[in-house]
C-alpha cells in the first residue's frame, strides 16, 4: 500500500521531501509486489526515532536562555546513522525529517556504509560571541552524547555549525562520554579531521557539473559565465573549483544581498570577508567597486550559462527557474539540499536543462566524511590530493549511476529520477534482506 502524504500536511518541508520522493519513482518501483507484501513504502517514511530535548546555556552577562535541541535517526539499513547538525532560527523537525529522509538516499548514492540522520538546533549562532556559541555547544551535547557514536551516529556540521561548533561540541563529547572515537567528522585536523573536508561539498558539485556537462554537451566548466548562491561554505568552495576549471562565477548572495562583478569573484577576498570576519557580502564592493549591489533574491535574474543553488532549502522557484531558462542556462546543479522547488525542478526537466538533485551532486561532504570514519578507525592520515582524488571518483560514480538508471527509464535528462529510483531500490532492498 503507497502511503497516505497528506498525514503530513502539517510538516511542509517534509512532504515535499515525500513528494519528490514517490512522484518520480517507476511504476515498477510502485508496482513492486516485495514492497507492497511488506508495506516498504510506509516503513521507509517513518523515522526509526527522534530525540528531543531542551538545551539550557548561559550568555555573557550571565541570562540563562533556552532552545530546542533536536536529532532525527531515520534509517540505518546501510550503515551508521550520518548527518549534519543544524543551528539555526528556522530549524523544526518538519525541516530536519525532510533533510534526514533526504540524506538515507544520498548517503546510498556514495557506496559508503552510511544511514541517514540529521539534527540541531533553533539557537542562532549569529551575533552571540564565541564564548556564548561554544557554552551553546557544550550544553547541547550534554543532551545529545549518549546516542551517538562511531558505530551508532555519527553527527557532522551543517548551516550554522563551522570547525568553531564542531570543535566545541566533539571536546565536549569526550568530556562527557569518555571516549575519544569518531563521534563527529568535520572536525579540526588536530583533532582527528580529514584534509579537503572543509571544501568536499564545494568541489563535489563542481566536479558533478563537469562530469555532466561533458556528457549531455561534450562541453565543461572552461569559459563558462556562472553564478552560484550563498556565500557559506559549499558557496565559496564551488567558487574556487569552478575558477580553477576555467569557469567564471559573476554572483553570488547571501541572506541580506546579491553581489554581481562581470569580471569574476574573488575567492580569497570573499573567503576574508565571510569566513574570517564573518561579515556580509556587501563588503566585497569595498575592494572592487565596481561591484553591483542587488536584492538576494535577484541573483537568478543574472545572465550566466551554469548555476549552482548552494544556499538553504526552496529557494529557487520556478519564476527563478523561468529567468534562468529565457537568459540562456544550460545547466543547474544542486550544491544544498532541495533548494528548487518542485515546480523549478520539473521546469528544468521539462525544457531539458541538465539539472541535478542535491542528493546527488552535493554528496561530496558526506561522503568525505565517510572517508574521515574510515580515516580515524584506521588511524590513518590520507593527503589531500588523495582524498580529493578519491572524492572525484565518487562524484563520477554517482553521475554515471544516476544518469544510466535515467537513460533505462527513457528520461535522459530526468536526474531526478535517475538518483531516486536507483537509491529508492537500494535502500528498499536492504530493507527487505534485513
Amino acid at each position: 500500500m503507497l502511503p497516505d502524504l497528506n498525514r503530513f500536511n502539517n510538516e511542509p518541508e517534509f512532504q515535499k521531501a515525500l513528494k519528490e520522493m514517490f512522484s518520480s519513482l517507476d511504476k515498477s518501483v510502485l508496482n513492486d509486489k516485495r514492497y507492497l507484501d511488506n508495506d516498504i513504502f510506509n516503513k521507509i517514511i517513518e523515522p526509526d526515532r527522534i530525540y528531543t530535548f531542551d538545551v539550557k546555556w548561559v550568555d555573557d552577562k550571565g541570562v540563562e536562555h533556552v532552545n530546542k535541541g533536536y536529532r532525527v535517526q531515520f534509517n540505518n539499513v546501510n550503515g551508521v546513522y550520518k548527518g549534519g547538525l543544524r543551528f539555526h532560527p528556522s530549524v523544526n523537525l518538519s525541516i530536519l525529517k525532510f533533510l534526514a529522509f533526504e540524506q538515507i538516499f544520498k548517503n546510498y548514492l556514495t557506496t559508503l556504509p552510511m544511514g541517514g540522520a540529521k539534527g540541531g538546533s533553533d539557537f542562532d549562532p549569529k551575533g552571540k560571541s564565541d564564548a556564548e556559541v561554544i557554552r551553546f555547544c557544550e550544553a547541547f551535547m550534554k543532551q545529545l552524547y549518549p546516542y551517538i557514536g562511531v558505530d551508532l551516529d555519527v553527527p557532522a556540521g551543517d548551516i550554522g555549525v563551522g570547525a568553531r561548533e564542531i570543535r566545541a561540541m566533539y571536546l565536549a563529547y569526550k568530556d562527557y562520554s569518555g571516549k575519544s572515537d569518531c563521534s563527529l567528522t568535520g572536525k579540526p585536523l588536530d583533532l582527528g579531521g580529514s584534509l579537503c573536508r572543509t571544501e568536499a561539498t564545494g568541489f563535489g558539485v563542481t566536479y558533478f557539473a563537469e562530469q555532466a556537462l561533458n556528457t549531455y554537451k561534450n562541453t565543461s566548466l572552461k569559459g563558462k559565465t556562472v553564478v552560484v548562491s550563498g556565500s557559506g561554505n559549499v558557496a565559496l568552495y564551488c567558487l574556487k573549483k569552478v575558477t580553477e576549471l576555467g569557469g567564471k562565477v559573476v554572483a553570488m548572495n547571501d541572506s541580506s544581498n546579491a553581489i554581481y562583478n562581470p569580471d569574476g569573484i574573488d575567492f580569497e577576498i570573499l573567503r576574508e570577508i565571510k569566513e574570517v570576519k564573518r561579515g556580509r557580502i556587501k563588503e566585497y564592493k569595498e575592494k572592487y567597486p565596481n561591484t553591483e549591489v542587488l536584492n538576494s533574491k535577484d541573483i537568478w535574474s543574472i545572465k550566466c550559462d551554469v548555476a549552482f543553488p548552494c544556499a538553504t532549502q526552496f529557494e529557487l522557484d520556478e519564476n527563478d527557474a523561468q529567468k534562468l531558462i529565457s537568459n540562456g542556462v544550460i545547466g543547474v546543479f544542486e550544491g544544498a539540499n532541495m533548494p528548487c522547488t518542485l515546480e523549478a525542478a520539473e521546469l528544468f526537466i521539462k525544457n531539458k536543462i541538465i539539472y541535478s538533485p542535491g542528493k546527488a551532486s552535493n554528496a561530496g561532504g558526506v561522503a568525505v566524511s565517510g572517508l574521515e570514519i574510515e580515516q580515524n578507525k584506521k588511524g590513518e592520515k590520507w593527503s589531500f590530493d588523495d582524498v580529493d582524488h578519491r572524492l572525484q571518483g565518487i562524484m563520477s560514480n554517482i553521475f554515471n549511476n544516476i544518469y544510466h538508471t535515467a537513460k533505462e527509464l527513457g528520461d535522459e535528462y530526468n536526474l531526478v529520477k535517475g538518483a531516486n529510483n536507483y537509491a529508492f531500490k537500494g535502500i528498499a532492498d536492504k530493507m527487505l534482506n534485513r
